[in-house]
């Protein structure tokens, strides 16, 4: 009784449907490069693995017995679906599988996004069956969502303080101390250190830009996550406050917003690449990775 499909097996079967198509032990001799002896030899084999007998043979020339019949197809199908596999697994080794899940820093300039977009759209040109997610999130959410394993990716502006993350430079953003048009300093031409000292400004979760910032609040009653909220702190004309240069640029445009002290105030920023250092990134996430840097570069 044949309880295991071993090698050998395999073999004996294929010397099988040979001699089968062949019509005979004496005629499979050929296809088969071995003598006749050996042929049924091997088939004996097989029977006795089988457990019944396959064929005739003798005087009366070669014949299947309707259990051989049965043999002959269900070996047919057993090959055929070894082939299948054989060509799906090939297909597999060459084609990047599984899913992806890439964090986002928010607020991004357009030609960050399209950066993105560029890189996305190298990787979709691979071989590849890849899904992907994307998250938009402040740095502190994307850094907790990378050390828990919810994310496999993440770009933004991140403090480099988590030894668990690996994190590769993609680009600089430029931040710039910004008021709105009814505050004090809106329309002044020059503003000195002592007036900014008194200034109402907005907080920010981001404590890591502290030793960048170059002016610091001495008091402040406004506090926000977003870049967004920030924004309409800012467009109050109560508070000062840093904001991207993009972001604060069309408000600019429209004479509701003003640099303060640009050539004192400015400073940049420097964004990521960041991922988890003790997990064994996947085909996709390295071919994804190589792909951002490209595009970055």
């Amino acid at each position: 009784m044949l309880s295991q499909l071993r090698d050998l097996d395999l073999q004996l079967l294929r010397l099988f449907v040979t001699v089968v198509e062949s019509g005979g032990f004496s005629a499979a001799q050929g296809e088969l490069g071995i003598g006749q002896s050996t042929i049924s030899t091997q088939m004996a084999k097989l029977e006795t693995r089988l457990g019944f007998r396959l064929c005739e043979r003798g005087k009366a020339g070669f014949r299947l017995t309707p259990k051989g019949e049965q043999v002959l197809a269900a070996t047919r199908k057993l090959f055929g679906a070894i082939e299948t596999f054989k060509g799906e697994a090939q297909g597999m080794a060459d084609k990047l599988l599984g899913e992806l899940h890439i964090g986002l820093s928010e607020a991004l300039a357009d030609e960050v996004l399209e950066q993105v977009a560029a890189a996305i759209g190298r990787f979709r040109r691979r071989n590849q069956a890849v899904q992907i997610e994307l998250l938009s999130a402040v740095p502190a959410e994307l850094e907790r969502r990378l050390l828990q394993g919810q994310l496999q990716l993440a770009i933004g502006y991140f403090s480099g303080a988590q030894t668990a993350l690996d994190y590769q430079r993609l680009f600089v953003e430029q931040q710039h101390l910004y008021c709105g048009r009814g505050h004090p300093l809106f329309g002044r031409g020059q503003v000195e250190a002592a007036e900014l000292a008194h200034c109402d400004g907005v907080l920010h979760p981001y404590r890591f830009f502290d030793n960048d910032e170059p002016w610091q609040a001495g008091s402040s009653s406004a506090r926000c996550e977003q870049v967004e909220g920030t924004l309409a702190f800012i467009l109050s004309g109560a508070h000062i406050g840093y904001l991207p240069e993009h972001i604060a640029a069309p408000w600019v445009g429209r004479g509701q917003l003003q640099v303060v002290q640009p050539d004192q105030q400015g400073f940049s920023v420097e964004f990521r690449l960041a991922q988890h250092r003790g997990r064994q990134p996947s085909e996709a996430q390295q071919a994804l990775v190589e792909d951002l840097l490209a595009v970055f570069a």
